[in-house]
């Protein structure tokens, strides 16, 4: 599939029908995140991976703990994706490489001293790849925020103590039913000529 194509047909999907995803395919979604950007090739982000119901349903045995709750909420299918990707940012690599004597001079081994947390910035970025790369692999896919127990979480599924992801990515085929867009999808998008500011704002 064309570039173009994928960045056109890219959107978020919160309905899965549970289909296991081939191994393959899935390395290559996770293969496309390792290739983003890197300040300083610090390669500073690790991809904790929970696959199948199992796997998967300890992630949401903590953050839904609530049935009640759980039986409430608006996507039921999303429960249903069979991969769950959690993107986690090393900070720490990121000032250890900027201690290195080709990096030194910049500063940035303080943290204080990076305009933007750059593994953040980073990490964003792998996501993105690897929402792109799962349009390109007929699967659908999804990028949402840990809202709750999010230390319980990171506990049970043994993340080292200091890092925590940005976000989780679902990962699956698509539902033919249940995905009901999100009440924002509705709103029209700004004006290029709005969002793009030439030679100043």
């Amino acid at each position: 599939m064309e570039l173009a194509e994928v960045i056109r047909r890219r959107r978020m999907v919160r309905a899965f029908d549970g289909r296991p995803v081939p191994a393959d395919v899935l390395d290559r979604v996770l293969r496309a995140g390792l290739r983003g950007p890197s300040a300083g090739f610090s390669q500073g982000l690790d991809l904790l991976v929970l696959e199948g119901p199992e796997q998967t349903a300890r992630y949401w045995d903590v953050t839904f703990p609530d049935p009640e709750r759980r039986a409430r909420f608006r996507w039921q299918g999303l429960f249903d994706a069979p991969v769950l990707v959690l993107p986690v940012p090393d900070k720490q690599a990121y000032l250890d490489r900027y201690r290195e004597p080709d990096k030194a001079r910049t500063g940035l081994d303080d943290e204080a001293r990076w305009p933007v947390p750059y593994w953040d910035v980073d990490a964003g970025m792998a996501v993105m790849l690897m929402l792109l790369a799962a349009v390109d692999e007929g699967l659908g896919a999804l990028f949402f925020g840990i809202f709750a127990h999010e230390a319980e979480l990171l506990a049970r599924l043994g993340v080292p103590a200091g890092r925590r992801p940005i976000g989780t990515i679902a990962l699956g085929w698509p539902a033919e039913a249940g995905d009901a867009p999100a009440a924002s999808a509705g709103r029209p998008r700004r004006p290029f000529d709005d969002a793009v500011h030439r030679g100043g704002w």
